[in-house]
């Protein structure tokens, strides 16, 4: 199987190291090509214009989710036109006592070619075999609540 990998970066910028005076605000390189701005949670102190970790999370089950889907879509000849998903990553305590993310809730809406049609039953079915399939669902299943609506 494959090993995946990222690159951090993190640079103090203040001349103090200490509690409250340092940004938390890094870069993530993925395949050293495409670089994000990363951040701390707007609650947290974060600049709300970087992605967060917990964004990054929902992101990554939600394309991990869509992937799949499209996987079985295709294989079951459905003509998927487009899909679109509002993820959101839910914070609170775990059964630990320890801040974590919850629940991921995602929000798919499918489209097909025009003249295309598939009962809400059917498509509820794909939804929930792509939940199954999904190598990020999978990987948070014992500690993330995940709802598809």
């Amino acid at each position: 199987m494959s090993d995946l990998s990222i690159e951090l970066h993190w640079q103090r910028t203040t001349p103090v190291f200490a509690t409250g005076s340092y940004s938390n605000s890094h870069i993530v390189q993925m395949n050293r090509l495409h670089e994000i701005d990363v951040d701390s949670a707007p609650d947290w102190g974060g600049d709300p214009a970087h992605t967060n970790p917990e964004q990054a999370l929902a992101s990554a089950l939600s394309s991990c989710h869509m992937m799949t889907f499209l996987a079985l879509a295709a294989k079951a000849g459905w003509p998927v036109a487009s899909y679109h998903d509002y993820a959101e990553a839910h914070l609170g305590k775990n059964p630990k006592g320890q801040m974590s993310v919850t629940r991921i809730d995602l929000h798919p809406v499918v489209r097909f070619d025009t003249g295309f049609n598939v009962e809400d039953e059917k498509l509820a079915e794909m939804q929930d075999r792509a939940h199954r399939y999904c190598f990020i669902a999978n990987t948070l299943a014992d500690s993330v609540e995940i709802n598809i609506r």
